[in-house]
């Protein structure tokens, strides 16, 4: 009731509704496109996710004359691979790969028994204006599996296709790096690591929907913060009105005895 009393009394100030109703507009435009060029925003988010396994020239996974050590020791440097992946260097290499600047890139590196809790990711420092942006990030989690030399990249990006091209740029930026460090030190290339991809990914949106959903929140809301204040405003100037015109009206009616006398 009270706030059908409210609209009632915000329509019947014309003027204010139509502003208020173009304020909210314009603001729900603004949170899906940047106004005035109409491009849209980034506001979605999508992920995608791939696995590879790191491995010797001679794949342990086909040699059965593998032990269960050799085992072990690859699973402990697919952690190490992994911590190398998002590390400042590889980050370059994998934005090239990319085609997105290696400065914007933000990377978690696996998780261990060791080191249980995430450690800061490399990438851009972390400033306020990210909670603004933060769907329109680069964004690489590596989790290594704990029981064999697997390790699962997470991509997140603006869209599908960005998700999944960055999630192979990963393997295929650590690959470049790892070659190139080689081929720099001189190692053997039956010596090197070898990286095999478990597929390819595939983004897909993670936040479907949610476009309209933020227009429609935003404009309720500043629709609903801009009629507050027009009404409390006609309000003041109201009670002002008001006060001015009772204040005239007792200095008349002080005035009656001394023209009457």
């Amino acid at each position: 009731m009270d706030l059908g009393r409210h609209l009632h009394e915000l329509f019947t100030l014309r003027r204010s509704a139509v502003i208020c109703l173009l304020l909210a507009t314009l603001a729900a435009l603004n949170m899906i496109y940047r106004l005035p060029s109409f491009q849209p925003r980034a506001v979605e988010m999508a992920s995608a996710t791939t696995e590879v396994l790191v491995d010797t020239h001679k794949s342990a996974v086909h040699d059965l004359r593998q032990g269960s050590s050799e085992f072990q020791k690859m699973t402990n440097r697919a952690v190490l691979i992994g911590n190398v992946m998002a590390s400042p260097p590889v980050l370059l290499y994998i934005g090239r790969r990319a085609g997105v600047n290696p400065q914007i890139i933000r990377a978690q590196p696996p998780l261990t028994v060791d080191f249980p809790r995430p450690l800061s990711g490399f990438g851009e420092d972390p400033k306020t204006r990210d909670l603004l942006r933060s769907t329109d990030q680069y964004r690489i989690d590596i989790q290594a599996n704990p029981t064999v030399p697997i390790l699962q990249v997470y991509a997140q990006a603006p869209n599908a296709k960005a998700a999944a091209t960055l999630a192979n740029a990963s393997v295929a930026g650590l690959r470049d790096y790892l070659e190139a460090t080689a081929k720099e030190q001189g190692t053997p290339a039956g010596d090197v690591v070898r990286l095999s991809p478990l597929g390819r990914a595939h983004g897909k949106v993670i936040t479907g929907g949610i476009r309209w959903q933020l227009a429609f929140v935003t404009f309720i809301i500043v629709f609903g913060l801009s009629a507050a204040t027009a009404v409390l405003l006609s309000r003041i100037q109201r009670g002002w009105k008001e006060a001015d015109a009772f204040e005239e009206a007792f200095e008349a009616a002080d005035q009656l005895p001394a023209r009457s006398a």
